[in-house]
């Protein structure tokens, strides 16, 4: 694999960032997980979009997203990846060892790899004991600072689960760590509204206009009820991937209920459609 780094693309064994960056001293950066199918980079203008929001939102230079094109079109093609993701990072550049910003140009790393994906499996996901924060500073951006998803998914991990979900500080669904969550409830597929916390992943979005599909807030209480018939996840590498358990308790008998079926298939020839919706 080959690995672009600040205007060079070196193998991946050779790719070198400071010390001194403050992505790895303080996680202050924004990044992106863009799924390649075929040779190509999947919605990648959202992606791009999502990266500089992101970028904004932090008070990091804006990128320069032709830049961020051309570096994941000569990682794919020297990598030769056919299937898999692209990882943008990009942070604040080098600064001191504390959490002070200094005027330095920003750093851009773009790396690829083989993934599967998840799209019509499915998982056991536990509910983690601390809470997202819809008020917050980083609320609605993908930011480097992941320390918490990290810690959240592996004491879901612990526990035989392979996504951790959050309750907002109002007690209400919010996110997994590296997913959306979508319900089937009393028939209806809705997913927690923005305000409720959740990043506005491309996946989740993309079900929204294209599939179907509704916002609405879902109450840690109705979540756990029965209420609830389906439950699945959304992201750039689970695609759409059902939910079996919930903290144990089985969902949808164990396997793939029938609206997320649907969903499953018509992401399918959704991703298929056009590289970039």
């Amino acid at each position: 694999m080959f690995v672009y780094v600040n205007g060079s693309v070196v193998e991946s064994a050779e790719a070198k960032l400071s010390v001194f960056d403050h992505g790895i001293v303080t996680g202050d950066g924004a990044f992106e997980t863009i799924a390649v199918y075929g040779g190509r980079p999947f919605a990648l203008t959202r992606h791009l979009n999502r990266l500089r929001t992101s970028a904004l939102g932090l008070m990091i230079q804006e990128p320069h997203l032709d830049e961020v094109r051309e570096a994941i079109d000569l990682v794919i093609s020297q990598s030769g990846l056919s299937e898999g993701k692209i990882r943008v990072t990009y942070t604040a550049g080098e600064s001191g060892l504390s959490s002070d910003r200094l005027a330095g140009p920003p750093s851009l790393v773009v790396a690829c790899e083989p993934s599967d994906f998840g799209n019509g499996t499915v998982t056991d996901v536990v509910v983690v004991p601390w809470l997202k924060n819809e008020r917050g500073a980083l609320r609605g951006l993908k930011t480097t600072s992941y320390a918490e998803n990290v810690l959240s998914l592996a004491y879901a991990k612990q526990r035989g689960g392979s996504e951790a979900l959050f309750q907002n500080l109002n007690g209400d669904l919010c996110e997994g760590t590296g997913s959306n969550v979508f319900v089937v409830w009393d028939g209806e597929l809705v997913t927690p509204p923005l305000s409720s916390g959740p990043l506005a992943g491309i996946t989740r979005d993309l079900v929204l206009e294209k599939i179907g599909g509704a916002e609405r807030t879902i109450p840690m209480e109705a979540f756990y009820s029965d209420a609830i018939s389906e439950v699945f996840l959304t992201s750039t590498i689970r695609e759409i991937q059902g939910v079996s358990s919930i903290d144990g308790v089985m969902v949808s008998q164990g396997q793939v209920g029938p609206i997320t079926l649907e969903i499953a298939e018509a992401f399918a020839k959704l991703k298929f459609e056009s590289n970039d919706l």
